[in-house]
């Protein structure tokens, strides 16, 4: 019996509820606020060269619906280094464990030159015939989050939709956020999108586990999570029961699904990032908001725990981005 991840139509129909534009606005103006460019940058503006993951999630009664999952990736890719003009945004984008690859997809419209990576060959599948399907240009990678190895860089990364609740293990995560700094620009940028802290420490949740959608005349009734999936007071992972329910044409299709989900606190996060080496954290949100309409991590409106990363500097006597095999 196939799952929620091998319906990539379905999975996006479930996920409709996010504002993946707004989504990206949020992104470009982390960016252009965070992205450093003066010390080593190209005379274009930002980095020279350039160089995959999953998600969970839940939804919020009205406001938030949070999200589904993707699988982990990896991989390789096509070419996707070029320098964007001074005082632009990225030139390249890598979304890993991009699932249907909506983000990619967007920043693709946006001229940007966007590269998703996802491990389920079905989704990476789905993900090239929308791309096609809507004239835009994606290069789409099947591999694995934990193990990349692109020989490139990116200006800017990104990991959606609580993707890094499928990394199961602390050697996982640090695999995962070393493979990132090999693989970003000079004074680029990852940004990763998780699933606020209140979710599961919490009896008060921003999120909620079940939310509705609507598109093209088709209705879907998401449940993701139900009261008995508890999460592992050992291992901080949980076995979450996913039920979509989908209408249309007068007909109805039930996918049901189990996904196991990895809870990370904030101070594991950081910690982990610390353990890795080679990216620092420079802020945290806890909404797509940017500028004035930035919500803090703190905030009582915030529902999502978005970090962006930078590359550390370089120790005396190393040189900025002297990954191996990166060029």
């Amino acid at each position: 019996m196939s799952g929620i991840y091998d319906d990539p139509w379905a999975y996006e129909l479930a996920c409709a509820f996010r504002d993946v534009p707004a989504e990206v606005d949020a992104l470009l103006g982390w960016y252009a606020e965070h992205a450093t460019d003066a010390e080593h940058a190209t005379d274009a503006g930002h980095a020279t060269d350039a160089g995959h993951a999953t998600d969970a999630g839940h939804a919020t009664d009205a406001e938030h619906a949070t999200d589904a999952g993707h699988a982990t990736d990896a991989g390789h890719a096509t070419d996707a280094g070029r320098a964007a003009p001074s005082g632009a945004g990225p030139a390249t984008v890598l979304e890993l464990a991009a699932g249907p690859a909506e983000h990619a997809r967007e920043f693709a419209r946006r001229g940007v030159a966007a590269t998703a990576l996802d491990l389920n060959p079905r989704m990476c599948a789905y993900a090239s015939r929308e791309a096609a399907r809507e004239g835009v240009a994606v290069d789409v990678v099947e591999g694995d989050m934990t193990r990349l190895d692109l020989g490139r860089r990116f200006d800017l990364a990104v990991t959606m939709l609580d993707s890094t609740s499928h990394l199961m293990t602390l050697d996982a995560l640090v695999a995962h956020l070393r493979g990132v700094a090999a693989h970003l620009s000079p004074g680029g940028l990852y940004i990763v999108e998780m699933s606020h802290p209140r979710d599961r420490l919490t009896d008060d949740p921003s999120v909620s586990a079940g939310w509705t959608v609507e598109r093209d005349g088709v209705h879907a009734g998401v449940r993701w999570g139900e009261p008995g999936d508890r999460l592992d007071p050992v291992t901080q992972v949980s076995a979450d029961h996913v039920t979509v329910t989908i209408t249309a044409d007068g007909g109805t299709r039930v996918i049901r699904d189990v996904v196991p989900y990895r809870f990370w606190t904030a101070t594991e996060l950081d910690a982990a990032i610390r353990l890795a080496g080679g990216l620092d954290a420079v802020a945290q949100y806890g909404d797509f908001g940017v500028g004035e309409g930035a919500v803090p991590l703190t905030d009582p409106g915030a529902w999502r725990m978005i970090t962006v990363l930078r590359p550390a500097a370089a120790a005396p006597g190393q040189g900025v981005g002297a990954q191996p095999g990166i060029g």
